[in-house]
């Protein structure tokens, strides 16, 4: 095997400095909380930000990040597998050097006889074949009488596989298993309400709740002094049964979303014809076709199989590629192809596999916190530090207040006498006050807004589901709005991938590729019949009624399809020969041979690839006449024109080849599987053109991210005039006059560059034709440096480093390999690039709705502080109680949560530039509205407070009832005041803020729940929350003051802001002083 295919291809990005891969960090330790790329964050760093935040409640703030004491226990439970998987190996690989010693007896270990009983019909039991492959056990495989035999006691066809009945499927499944394993259940929503009483605050204000309750009764009776502690106690309840309930909602999502990610489809071969079905379909006795990238979907003995090379890093850890063929037949479910092609019995499924008890042992989906998620905790821990600090001043000065006998109550009468007071009457206005104090801090500590992330990255991720896009890794989905760049895939992302031969040139003259063998001469005909047939991964079907199935990737079926309307039966052409060795298709040679060995003994090397490519290894054609002519200087130029030719009608070029071979030169067995096939003095059979058109919404898709500031650039294997042609179908390239050096390029000439040269060339890149895999990863990398976000789309094995390096790796659902996926951020279901636009249009929707979220829970935050700091030094009491600022952090956390953060997404949002991954969360826009807002609303309720009484006409009333109908307004005025902010938040800078808003049922649905409740509340429920009735007059007070906050943000719109953050302007002032400092020192 060639030194490059040693070690797993797509493990090769880590430390390659061949590939020209350099690690480098991009990330600023000196703040905990910015940290760019969590997916490739260490340990420690993801340990400095959990430890930096103030966390009031750590079993809900940390549930969506990545658990790690649990990864701890994932690692440790591999590693256990592993370490079976290698001791098997070792045994395996000592026993076949025994065997190779010369004169050297050695005594295989007993093995249990293979019982008469049969399972079901069958002739072995499930217990024997998981032993057989498990082991490695090659004798028990002989006891069976083969891979033949095997499939006899399977009754199973080698070349048609089961039959397919649902009976038949069925009994396999009752006799040997399914492809499942158990998995551990989903939390209930028991468990979520536990977690939701950890809130320390919470805990305090039901201890502060039962004091009062137990005081209350004691001194006023149970009918009266219950209310006090039983409302703040019922708030609580409240609050945790609707925190829970919602965070149960986000969980089941996610579980919908993780099980979507673990149903791989697959081909399986059943009645002769290749199927797709799931990986939990798999039965014992299916034959399965294998391909480089695919995932091995269960434990299984190889059939038969060319240059099969298999990973089983995922199983022993070890990143050595391990040979399969008839002397090391076994496969292990869960390992990768890494080269080669095959086809396997499956003789194991489920938890009768080594990855299937891995899988049943280890927690699939363990968390992952979001670069997002990190900062809105920096944030939240800063409010609440903030906020934490007010309330410990508020808890000092009411205090203070209260036992110098400042403080009054509603009467108007002092309410503490030194000496005089009752030690049961002072304790208890002394845990008023201090639940007043613990209250603040529920408001302060916006416990929720982390959380918000996760809630409307949960309601995208189920939404993007629809729009044909399945997201791995929760990070990717809000990083996509930060993307400056795509470099897309052409064939099937930017066209349909619905190959068909529309041009061939054969005997050196243009054919009509419609035309049936008849019009070719019979020698050309057989050789390309043979070519077609025998150097392909795909298959020919033909069905009892007589219509063909053609099945493989779309360059093969467009060829196979072609080879059929030339008369070619598939089955009997196969049969007539027989693959000796082959090599496969490999990206970087861009083409892939088989040599054949005819009834005859002849051996022909039959080569397929990219016609460049291919004919510069051709020296001679057949004439019409059938006679061997030498390709001349003038004829190669013919040739090399139909190619450009066919490139700039945007074809797909492919050539097809052969030469013939003596046996003699042919190696024996040994020495065949390292045999280099020849491929030079090759025959030119055809050169044909595929005709791949674009997609029809590529063109407004490619549009729509240009007016986002979004560059696409298309990176293919094709001919570059191919690539130019498609890029300016596309609207990659404007103009013909953007086609041309340096906006489009070839891989090689790229990859020749210094590394400075490629961080020039990069930036002005659109089209980037014949490139390998590794040309694909220099330019991310060369993007990555210069400041880019990148986002790559791919679909082979070899893609994986660039999807890996890449800020958002996109890969193909239907065309890409399980490699390439794994390696993926994010799946694009339909493999269409207007559904990479949809991901681009979330992305942003993501980041959108967080900053809505925080300019309302600000406002409120700010609003509410102030209010109670001012009254509580100014006046020694609060006009908004423990039980209504827990209704009020309900409306702000939860519900606003669910209102703001599941806005979908707007046409708005592509016309502006991409977010900027250290721009601050906050913006200048975001500051001017809350500011503009709380100032406002702080105004307003304190003059209520101060001024209300006699701005009410309410000095005349009782003392008591005046001071109450004056907080209940205030309490009102201030709830009304957030219901209509919510609608202001939608838009922070548009002057229209219900446009869109009947589109969001949920949002409308929650702001009337609220209102509803707040009417019910201020109505009739006045007891606990120590309100009473309003009347029509002052409800419609309490709407203008609510009302008034429409045009007021209407007008501050209109305010104009400086570009420049805010933050910038502080950090770098404080910068200029340390500096001054320094320089005077």
């Amino acid at each position: 095997m060639s030194e490059e295919h040693k070690t797993s291809p797509y493990r090769r990005y880590s430390n390659d400095l061949e590939a020209g891969i350099t690690d480098y960090n991009d990330e600023d330790d000196s703040d905990p909380f910015d940290i760019l790329r969590t997916k490739s964050a260490s340990v420690d760093r993801l340990k400095r930000w959990r430890q930096a935040a103030l966390v009031l409640n750590a079993s809900r703030r940390f549930r969506y990040t990545l658990d790690l004491k649990k990864e701890e226990e994932k690692k440790q439970g591999i590693t256990k597998i592993r370490t079976h998987a290698q001791v098997i190996r070792a045994a395996y690989l000592f026993q076949a050097a025994a065997h190779k010693e010369p004169g050297k007896q050695v005594t295989a270990a007993p093995k249990l006889p293979i019982t008469a009983v049969p399972s079901g019909d069958y002739g072995s039991k499930a217990e024997e074949l998981a032993s057989m492959t498990r082991d490695h056990d090659f004798s028990a495989l002989q006891n069976y009488g083969g891979v033949n035999g095997l499939a006899d006691t399977l009754k199973t066809s080698l070349d048609k596989g089961i039959n397919g009945t649902e009976a038949n499927i069925l009994e396999r499944k009752d006799v040997y298993g399914s492809n499942t394993y158990p998995r551990k259940k989903g939390r209930s929503f028991w468990s979520f309400l536990l977690d939701a009483c950890r809130d320390t605050t919470l805990i305090i204000l039901m201890v502060a709740a039962a004091a009062s309750l137990i005081l209350g009764i004691k001194t006023e009776g149970i009918s009266e002094g219950w209310y006090d502690g039983g409302s703040i106690a019922l708030a609580v309840i409240i609050v945790i049964f609707v925190t829970a309930f919602s965070d149960y909602k986000q969980s089941l999502q996610f579980q919908t979303l993780n099980e979507e990610k673990q149903n791989i489809h697959l081909e399986v071969t059943r009645g002769g014809r290749r199927v797709e079905i799931s990986i939990f379909d798999i039965v014992v006795g299916d034959i399965i076709p294998l391909k480089i990238g695919d995932q091995v979907p269960a434990d299984g003995v190889l059939v038969s199989g060319h240059s099969l090379a298999i990973d089983e890093s995922s199983m022993t850890g070890e990143s050595k590629i391990v040979q399969k063929d008839q002397k090391a037949p076994f496969l292990m479910s869960g390992c990768k192809v890494a080269d080669g092609y095959g086809t396997m019995l499956v003789t194991s499924v489920g938890i009768n596999t080594e990855w299937g008890l891995l899988m049943a042992t280890i927690s699939e989906d363990n968390g992952e916190e979001t670069p997002l998620q990190v900062r809105l905790n920096g944030v939240a821990t800063f409010i609440g530090i903030v906020g934490l600090t007010v309330a410990v001043a508020v808890l000092v000065v009411l205090l203070a207040r209260y036992f110098t006998g400042h403080s009054k109550d509603d009467e108007g009468k002092q309410e503490f006498f030194p000496g005089k007071t009752k030690a049961s009457d002072a304790v208890d206005g002394a845990i008023k006050i201090f639940t007043i104090a613990v209250t603040i801090v529920v408001v302060a500590v916006p416990e929720g807004l982390p959380l918000a992330v996760t809630l409307t990255l949960a309601y995208s991720m189920r939404k993007m589901m629809a729009d044909k896009a399945l997201v791995r890794r929760l990070s990717a989905c809000e990083t996509m709005g930060s993307a400056t760049t795509i470099c897309s895939d052409k064939t099937g992302t930017l066209t349909l991938n619905m190959m068909t031969v529309v041009d061939a040139y054969i005997c050196g003259k243009k054919f009509d590729p419609s035309e049936n063998q008849s019009v070719l001469p019979p020698k050309v005909a057989s050789l390309l019949i043979e070519g077609i047939a025998q150097n392909t991964t795909g298959s020919v079907f033909l069905s009892k009624g007589g219509e063909v199935e053609v099945s493989g990737s779309p360059t093969e079926k467009a060829i196979l399809q072609w080879g059929v309307n030339l008369g070619m039966a598939f089955d009997a052409v196969r049969s007539g020969a027989s693959i000796i060795h082959a090599f496969p298709f490999n990206s970087e040679k861009k083409r892939g041979g088989v040599a054949v060995q005819l009834t005859d003994s002849d051996v022909h090397v039959h080569w397929k690839g990219a016609a460049e490519i291919v004919l510069a290894c051709c020296t001679s054609y057949i004439s019409v006449d059938e006679g061997l002519v030498p390709i001349e200087e003038d004829q190669r130029i013919l040739f090399k024109k139909a190619i450009e030719d066919m490139a700039a009608g945007s074809l797909r070029c492919v050539a097809l080849a052969y030469k013939k071979c003596d046996k003699a030169n042919v190696p024996d067995n040994e020495e065949l599987a390292h045999w280099q096939l020849p491929e030079d003095d090759l025959v030119l059979l055809a050169i044909v053109g595929l005709k791949d058109p674009c997609r029809p919404s590529v063109k407004v898709a490619v549009q729509l991210c240009i007016d986002a500031g979004v560059k696409v650039r298309m990176v293919t294997g094709d001919n570059l005039q191919t690539a130019r042609a498609i890029a300016l179908e596309c609207g990659i390239l404007q103009s013909d006059a953007d086609a041309t050096v340096p906006y489009i390029i070839e891989g090689k000439t790229f990859r020749e560059y210094s590394e400075a040269d490629r961080l020039m060339a990069a930036e002005k890149i659109s089209v980037m034709g014949r490139s390998s895999p590794n040309d694909k990863l220099l330019l991310v990398q060369a993007l990555r440096k210069n400041g880019h976000v990148v986002a790559v789309t791919g679909d082979g094995t070899n893609d994986a480093p660039a999807l890996h390096e890449a800020d958002i790796g996109l890969a193909m659902g239907i065309q890409g390999t399980e490699v390439a996926k794994e390696s993926s951020d994010i799946i694009i279901l339909d493999d269409n690039f207007a559904s990479v636009v949809k991901v681009v249009r979330w992305g942003r929707s993501v980041y959108a709705n967080i900053q809505k979220f925080i300019q309302f829970q600000l406002t409120v935050n700010v609003a509410a502080l102030v209010i109670n700091v001012v009254a509580a030094v100014s006046a020694g009491d609060v006009p908004l109680n423990a039980v209504q600022l827990l209704w009020v952090n309900l409306i702000m956390d939860t519900l606003g949560a669910l209102a703001l953060a599941t806005e979908p997404p707007t046409d708005h949002l592509m016309k502006r530039s991409p977010v900027g991954r250290r721009e601050p969360l906050i913006t200048n826009i975001m500051w001017r509205n809350l500011l503009i807002q709380a100032l406002y609303q702080v105004t307003v309720l304190l003059v209520l407070n101060f001024h209300g009484k006699s701005i009410l006409n309410l000095e005349h009333k009782e003392k008591g009832h005046a001071e109450k109908l004056k907080n209940t307004l205030i309490f009102n005025a201030f709830v009304l005041l957030q219901l209509f902010n919510e609608f202001n938040a939608r838009k922070p800078d548009e002057i229209n803020v219900f446009k869109g808003v009947t589109k969001n049922r949920l949002f409308v649905g929650i702001v009337g729940l609220t209102l509803v409740l707040q009417v019910v509340i201020i109505m009739f429920l006045g007891k606990f929350t120590t309100t009473v009735r309003l009347s029509w007059k002052l409800w419609l007070v309490s709407i203008v003051i609510g009302f008034i906050s429409w045009p007021l943000a209407a007008i501050g719109k209109l305010i104009p802001v400086p570009d420049k953050p805010l933050s910038e302007f502080f950090s770098r002032k404080s910068l200029r002083r340390r500096t001054s400092r320094g320089s005077a020192g």
